[in-house]
């Protein structure tokens, strides 16, 4: 009913419209999330004008009754029904500049404060009794129908258990919001980059991995569009502009649901945002989406179906190992497998699988969350990230009691991964006994379906590729030209290029002998092991990519 019960009870007593006494016996009938405020109503001679008067005083605002009022013609219009009813506020008055609004509860800073910012004009407030506006919003909002899904976008935002409107053609800094998120996802971008310049605010898309420049805006609307974001997140401060602070939003975009993951950052001219576009259509992907080829696909599917062992993803940030580990349990989620995940944070929620999120903060480590789990009986797990010895030594002995285990690691190829290991702390002889697979990936960025037309590679790249003429007998090299669909680029999409190193015998005995990752790196391609350039080199013959692409991507396989 009002936002803080207890300092409202405070105040009636301090006014004398009720005693000490009456707060507390109410105190004590009350349980749960029952209300103080509306119980001391209950038991004693107070109204509700009552109320709203003290809080005018407390809050130097004044008291107004709504059936006093004459209203404007077509004052109703000045906000969306739904701002109305999720604020509770009715619109009192218009002079053309200021907007004037009843509340009933002006003691609620965190929603007021967003006010202005949500409906994108100057507030005056008034305060009014809990029931004359809830009398008045009955009268003036005959329909009971939710406003969330905006006309002009069909675009539907949840903020965590609420819902925000998107205001329809109301407030401009709220359809620019909408659009800049809405054309975001139509171009299939990665991540949403709002950054405060000097005298302007840049908007920035990352697609198919690279930052692309889309708008700027003046640098007057910056405060408002960061207030819209953080009100859309549900969990995010606008008072608050010293701190770092995350969020989340949840999209739905006609049938597809779409979260963001916001995360802002004070700089030197104003807070920046950056939104992590989580499209949730990912999930689906199978293993030929993400690139594989069919004879690395069998190879891997073969890992996926062993009872035990760890197997390792690795690449460096945005090289799209999570999507990769989604995507394995996608493959082997079974009714009859219990799957375990611990996510910092949870980007994905999967259906049919118990997700953990760490949260350091209370003690919810990797570590923590894993020894949990495993008490849980699992038959799989997938941990985030392997970051220190104590997490690595429950997952490899995890491994080495029946589980199959999946993460990530931060190395630049597959046979690194073992040194990593043995760095944090881990004994050789538990990584040869544990690992069963190691995939190391990049992303290179796909031509353009549409525009792609033969082209022949240059020297420098046939020499960076080493390629020579009976290699391109049979190629279909492909080039990128630019059309409206690719937005000019002639790149449309990512997808993976792989390293698979598998452990045989052979292998864990050169890691038990503490052989170099140079060492095992050589064996390893003796053995058959493709590196990355060679799996992007295929893809380039196959004309699903550029050399160029390949060769810049994969600089540090150049060996």
């Amino acid at each position: 009913m009002f936002s803080n019960e207890d300092y409202i009870a405070e105040l009636l007593n301090e006014a004398g419209l009720v005693s000490a006494d009456e707060v507390a016996m109410a105190r004590e009938k009350i349980s749960g999330g029952e209300s103080l405020i509306e119980h001391i109503l209950a038991t004693t001679d107070l109204t509700q004008e009552q109320i709203a008067q003290t809080l005018a005083a407390n809050a130097a605002i004044a008291f107004v009754r709504l059936s006093e009022i004459n209203f404007q013609p077509g004052i109703t219009e000045a906000i969306s029904e739904e701002t109305a009813k999720r604020y509770r506020v009715i619109p009192v008055q218009d002079d053309g500049v200021t907007l004037t609004l009843a509340v009933s509860d002006p003691l609620d800073f965190e929603s007021l404060d967003s006010l202005p910012h949500v409906i994108g004009r100057e507030l005056n407030l008034v305060c009014a009794a809990y029931q004359d506006i809830r009398d008045h919003l009955r009268q003036f909002y005959q329909s009971q129908e939710s406003a969330t899904t905006s006309e002009a976008d069909g675009m539907q935002i949840t903020t965590g258990d609420s819902e925000a409107g998107t205001e329809g053609g109301d407030a401009p800094i709220i359809r620019l919001v909408i659009q800049l998120l809405t054309e975001a996802f139509r171009l299939r971008a990665s991540d949403i980059h709002i950054e405060p310049l000097e005298t302007s605010v840049r908007v920035r898309y990352r697609l198919d991995g690279k930052l692309v420049h889309v708008d700027t805006h003046p640098k007057k609307l910056l405060p408002a569009m960061i207030a819209r974001l953080k009100v859309m997140s549900g969990s995010m401060s606008i008072a608050e502009k010293r701190l770092p602070q995350d969020g989340r939003i949840q999209l739905k975009l006609g049938d597809k649901q779409v979260d963001l993951r916001v995360s802002s950052v004070p700089s030197n001219h104003g807070e920046s945002i950056v939104m992590r576009i989580l499209d949730k259509s990912a999930l689906v992907l199978g293993l030929p989406e993400l690139g594989f080829f069919s004879d690395d696909q069998t190879t891997f599917e073969q890992l996926l179906g062993l009872p035990d062992g760890i197997l390792l993803v690795t690449g460096p940030t945005g090289s799209g190992k999570t999507t990769t580990l989604y995507a394995c349990l996608n493959v082997i989620n079974r009714p009859d497998k219990k799957i375990i995940t611990v996510e910092d944070p949870v980007e994905y929620e999967l259906s049919g699988i118990n997700q953990v999120m760490v949260k350091t903060d209370i003690g919810m480590t990797f570590a923590a969350a894993l020894r949990a789990m495993l008490r849980q009986a699992p038959n799989i797990i997938m941990i985030g990230e392997i970051r220190d010895a104590e997490t690595a030594n429950i997952a490899i002995n995890a491994s080495l009691t029946g589980h199959l285990v999946f993460s990530t690691l931060h190395t630049n190829d597959a046979p690194s991964a073992v040194a990593r290991l043995a760095d944090i702390g881990v004994k050789p002889f538990l990584i040869a006994s544990a690992v069963r697979g190691v995939l190391a990936q990049r992303l290179v960025r796909k031509l353009c379906p549409v525009c792609k037309a033969p082209s022949e590679l240059t020297e420098k790249e046939m020499r960076a590729l080493s390629l020579d003429a009976s290699r391109m007998a049979d190629a279909s090299i492909y080039g990128p030209v630019g059309c409206e669909k690719c937005r000019g680029g002639g790149f449309k999409g990512r997808m993976g290029i792989f390293e698979l190193f598998l452990v045989d015998d052979e292998v864990r005995q050169m890691i038990n002998t503490g052989l170099t990752s140079t060492q095992l790196r050589r064996r390893a391609r003796e053995l058959g092991m493709r590196t990355l350039r060679e799996d992007g080199i295929r893809k380039v013959l196959a004309g699903l990519t550029s050399g160029g692409e390949v060769v810049h991507t994969t600089m540090s396989d150049a060996d």
